[in-house]
């Protein structure tokens, strides 16, 4: 034995009751689970821990991670550390750094620059891959050779397979790119990624029809993966892009993970219900049907992205450049502004909603912290005449707030069976969303302990045990002698997250102890050295 914590209260990831026990752990694995009733001596190790009054747990696992850069930039990682999560979940939406060759590589830097930073002028890493699988190896050996913070898996990017197969042209695609597709996803799958996502309201990725998302996700079912889209509306048009989602991968065969399942919008207040019998329809006919969602009402992605999906055909370059002509950009607004733009999803933008929570260049700094309506108004300016300014001199860096979510929603999607729990989490920016700091801290202590929307054992089974039975990790998730040793203890009377939107990199409380394959990565509430995290590649069956 290598550590044993001693009378903690152990919630094991299974969703019932807590019980008290020693842990025992050894070679990065548990050891053993001492209850009282198991009879026989106590397990002892060198080390001891006095768990008594602490909750421990499985690991997290972030379902829904932006960390694609940060886990090799930042070794100490502690956003997602410090909150007890020890894997996530990368490559979503659609859009990431593999596989990409040297002209997509560049392309997909300058448009997720918001997302992750290295943007086209960031030379703070070497971007020395190119295939999912020399991406993986990198995040085994981490910046340095040593390792990342905490484990990770990969989805392979949809947006950035069709990139590369067919550029950012709004068509659909010849015979011989659907072939090329179909072989990129099974190489990407082969090399051990978990699955595929898409990001349906970015480019290029959007560009793709049902029968182009299908053909690819009969490649994802044939590796045993899943498919995570980010669909085509989470406004106007929600329950139908949820539904056009599950009947695609239903003619699939193929299971399917549900990012960020939200009802966002004005359209969909008190809509929840309709969501969860839709989702409850198609489990009840067989469907393999996950979700994640966060445990906030406003969302965060890119101010590009608000943009109709027509504007930024042809890649970021070409943006910039319908921005610069006045008579397109006029186009542009009234498709915001009028229309409801599909970037959008199919509602007006209300300025007064859109925060600016970061850009690229320093200089802009100012805009950060402020609704576009409101720093317009302080400029003397039209909000559109705002945002369109904003874009061309970050060039489309800005990443936004958009406080359009309902609480009562949030509520009740938390509550659902295959519910499992994703932070979105985009670090870059002076002003992040905070679930990118509290997301799971903000579950066991506002939700579970506060709330009561879940009980705590609830609340710890939809973090560990669901998502891994999603990700087919047979050994993690629960705490189990054999399992691996990746564990959060916690105090379940003062968890809480500290990140607020006024300061959204404040650690959380009440989490002392976080470990990874055995390793102390948070020892009394501070960050050890560790870097004990690795890809974590599935191993698929194969066709």
């Amino acid at each position: 034995m290598d550590t044993v914590f001693r009378d903690a209260r152990v919630i094991d990831g299974s969703g019932g009751p807590s019980y008290r026990a020693d842990v025992a752990l050894a070679d990065g694995r548990i050891a053993a689970v001492h209850r009282e009733t198991t009879g026989g001596p106590r397990p002892s190790a060198p080390r001891t821990v006095d768990a008594a009054g602490l909750a421990l747990a499985p690991g997290f696992i972030d379902m829904h991670a932006h960390s694609d850069l940060a886990l090799l930039r930042d070794p100490e990682h502690t956003a997602k550390a410090a909150q007890g999560v020890t894997l996530e979940v990368l490559g979503q939406d659609g859009l990431s750094y593999a596989p990409v060759d040297d002209r997509t590589l560049a392309a997909v830097r300058a448009q997720i620059a918001g997302w992750n930073g290295g943007g086209p002028d960031d030379d703070a890493l070497p971007f020395t891959w190119r295939t999912v699988g020399e991406y993986l190896d990198r995040l085994d050996h981490g910046f340095d050779g040593e390792g990342i913070a905490v484990n990770a898996a990969y989805l392979v990017p949809q947006g950035t397979v069709r990139m590369l197969a067919v550029g950012w042209d709004d068509r659909p695609a010849t015979d011989a790119e659907l072939d090329r597709m179909r072989q990129l996803v099974a190489a990407g799958l082969e090399q051990g990624a978990v699955g595929l996502s898409s990001g349906l309201t970015y480019t290029p990725g959007m560009y793709a029809s049902d029968a182009e998302l299908t053909e690819l996700c009969r490649v994802v079912a044939r590796y045993d993966g899943y498919y995570c889209p980010h669909h085509r509306s989470y406004g106007a048009g929600a329950l139908a892009a949820y539904e056009e989602m599950i009947a695609l991968t239903r003619e699939a065969g193929c299971a399917l993970h549900l990012a960020h399942a939200t009802m966002n919008f004005g359209v969909n207040e008190g809509r929840a219900p309709e969501l969860l019998t839709l989702l409850d329809e198609a489990l009840d006919a067989g469907a393999d049907l996950t979700l994640d969602t966060y445990p906030y009402t406003p969302g965060c992605t890119t101010l590009v992205a608000m943009l109709p999906s027509w504007a930024s055909e042809g890649g970021p370059a070409a943006t910039l450049a319908r921005l610069a002509d006045d008579t397109t950009a006029a186009a542009v607004r009234h498709a915001l502004e009028v229309e409801g733009s599909d970037g959008c999803h199919g509602v007006p933008i209300d300025w007064d909603t859109i925060e600016i929570s970061g850009v690229t260049d320093p200089a802009l700094g100012g805009w950060v912290g402020a609704t576009v309506a409101r720093t317009a108004a302080a400029r003397g300016e039209d909000p559109w005449d705002a945002a369109r300014h904003l874009l061309r001199a970050d060039r489309l860096g800005p990443t936004i707030l958009q406080h359009v979510g309902h609480e009562e929603n949030v509520r009740q999607i938390m509550r659902h069976r295959v519910h499992t729990g994703g932070s979105d989490g985009i670090l870059q920016g002076a002003k992040p969303h905070p679930r990118a700091y509290g997301t799971f801290p903000q579950y066991l202590g506002r939700y579970a302990r506060e709330l009561g929307v879940l009980s705590l054992e609830e609340c710890v089974a939809h973090l560990t045990s669901r998502p891994a039975a999603r990700l087919r990790l047979p050994d993690r998730g629960l705490v189990r002698a054999g399992y691996r040793a990746d564990l959060v203890l916690f105090d379940p009377e003062t968890v809480a997250a500290g990140a607020t939107f006024d300061a959204p990199r404040t650690p959380p409380t009440g989490i002392p102890h976080v470990l990874i394959d055995g390793r102390f990565v948070i020892e009394d509430g501070r960050r050890t050295t560790a870097l004990a995290g690795r890809a974590v590649r599935r191993t698929p069956s194969r066709p």
